[in-house]
């Protein structure tokens, strides 16, 4: 948790970002995220400072329980002082323990978007799904609360000016941005609606350029003119030299014994490798996420 000191910005996680969406559509399948079409509504982890705080902060954590449908998961939410914005103890269950940052007492409108991932926290440890070391496993937590729909509790969070920060999670402003634009290109969300911080909306409108930038990388049909060049470039040198291609660009050519030519390149919904033939247009279908790509190969 960031508070007060120097928030972190640009993209330095986004591989790992990519791999943990990958991982929850390979984990949950494409017909489960289906099911996390609709993010939590402002209305329900709304948190006012006349409501009672450990009744308040145990009704937010039961609707954040109804989201991520873990019916049977009961939290215990208390408050103690701490370096983090918050702790959850993962038990066997059903009753887990969450400890939020004292800080939270007072700042009571973003109690939400610290139970948002610690309860995504709960998710994955009855999912079994988890990344090496502790810094990709909450990056992976932080990409899987924003992707199934109360991400964009954290992203509000992030409020900077000349004099104070605030930041809750470990991806950055913008990467967080990123995936609720990812989210947004799947479901046709507009999460920016529910923002309360000017520089939360700000942190979405790049990331939602940097997701759409992954949808206009060659051989997609929307890639611009100059990535279609330097596409054409490259598959000239792989099919002269049958060398893979350069270091810097999404794609790979790989040859295919006596057939033709073959291309790689990452879906830009799921980021799973696609691998399709060279041979003019090409409509391909992502066997993880179902999106279908119109590719000129």
């Amino acid at each position: 948790m960031a508070n007060g000191g120097p928030v972190e910005h640009g993209y330095p996680h986004l591989e790992t970002v990519r791999a943990a969406i990958t991982a929850l559509y390979k984990r949950l399948s494409y017909d489960t995220i289906q099911t996390f079409s609709s993010s939590v509504l402002p209305a329900d982890v709304a948190f006012c400072d006349t409501d009672d705080l450990y009744l308040g902060a145990q009704r937010v954590a039961r609707e954040l329980v109804r989201h991520y449908r873990l019916p049977d998961a009961r939290l215990v939410v208390g408050f103690r002082e701490m370096q983090h914005a918050a702790n959850v103890e993962l038990a066997a269950g059903p009753e887990y323990f969450v400890e939020l940052n004292d800080r939270f007492r007072t700042h009571r409108r973003d109690i939400g978007a610290a139970l948002a991932h610690e309860v995504m926290h709960v998710y994955l440890h009855r999912l079994d799904l988890s990344f090496q070391g502790t810094r990709d496993n909450e990056i992976l937590t932080d990409t899987a609360t924003t992707y199934l729909g109360a991400g964009w509790l954290l992203l509000d969070a992030y409020r900077e000016d000349s004099a104070s920060s605030q930041k809750l999670g470990y991806l950055t402003p913008e990467e967080f941005g990123y995936v609720l634009a990812k989210r947004a290109l799947v479901f046709g969300e507009d999460p920016s609606i529910w923002f309360t911080s000017p520089q939360a909306y700000e942190a979405y409108s790049r990331g939602m350029a940097k997701a759409r930038h992954d949808e206009q990388q060659p051989p997609l049909t929307a890639a611009g003119w100059a990535g279609r060049r330097r596409y054409a470039r490259d598959r000239r040198h792989a099919q002269d030299t049958h060398a893979a291609s350069r270091p810097g660009v999404p794609y790979t050519f790989t040859p295919d014994g006596r057939g033709p030519l073959r291309v790689s390149f990452p879906c830009p919904t799921c980021h799973q490798r696609i691998r399709v033939p060279v041979r003019g247009h090409v409509r391909a279908r992502c066997g993880l996420c179902r999106t279908v790509l119109e590719c000129d190969t």
